[in-house]
């Protein structure tokens, strides 16, 4: 069983990258994590399209077990509906580690940058501001907008950290899952997370 005190809120959001979503979600699970779950209505699309998932009223977390196998067991997931502001995770007393949106859309990318709070993914996020805690978006959009670069740039004044997706190529990366195994390992690195899915640089 996770240890529910190693607590992370994910949000889904609809922007083309399920397969950063899935492979974050994995290696979070892997690593013992207890997962609070938030997808928006274009991120559940998101997921049946590029990811495979059938219908968001299917058991999401037997869909990664199949997929992933049984080393997902080490941790737990909770699904929360994205219009359920009285969700635990809307409140500041809850405690946990913090928070990713993987992949980040440029609208919920402008939601969290203007703090309006209009969804739970968006509450979540002012929340983890607002608490000092690390707060990690994955925006997955090219090319950018002066808007959007603003709205990056005011997130960032604001406390979250930017990651986008831009997988490396040191590591040799032979299938489309060690490319985004590159950014579920960088997502883990800023949550102090320990994992193995992929080496460090170790310099010439």
């Amino acid at each position: 069983m996770a240890d529910l005190s190693l607590r992370i809120t994910v949000a889904v959001t609809g922007a083309s990258g399920a397969i950063y979503a899935l492979r974050t979600i994995r290696a979070l699970m892997m690593a013992g994590v207890h997962i609070d779950l938030i997808v928006s209505e274009w991120g559940w699309m998101l997921l049946k399209e590029e990811g495979g998932f059938e219908s968001k009223r299917a058991d999401f977390r037997e869909f990664l077990r199949e997929r992933f196998g049984e080393g997902l067991d080490s941790g737990t997931l909770t699904q929360h509906g994205l219009g359920d502001l009285a969700a635990s995770i809307s409140s500041g007393s809850v405690r946990n580690g913090g928070m990713v949106v993987v992949p980040c859309s440029m609208k919920t990318l402008s939601g969290i940058a203007n703090g309006t709070s209009g969804t739970l993914v968006e509450r979540a996020a002012d929340v983890t501001l607002k608490e000092r805690r690390p707060l990690i978006l994955v925006p997955r959009e090219t090319p950018m907008n002066l808007i959007q670069l603003r709205n990056m740039v005011a997130v960032s004044e604001a406390g979250a950290i930017l990651v986008p997706a831009m997988p490396a190529f040191y590591q040799n990366p032979q299938t489309f899952d060690d490319l985004a195994d590159f950014i579920a390992g960088r997502i883990l690195n800023l949550l102090d997370i320990p994992h193995s899915l992929f080496p460090t640089w170790k310099g010439e």
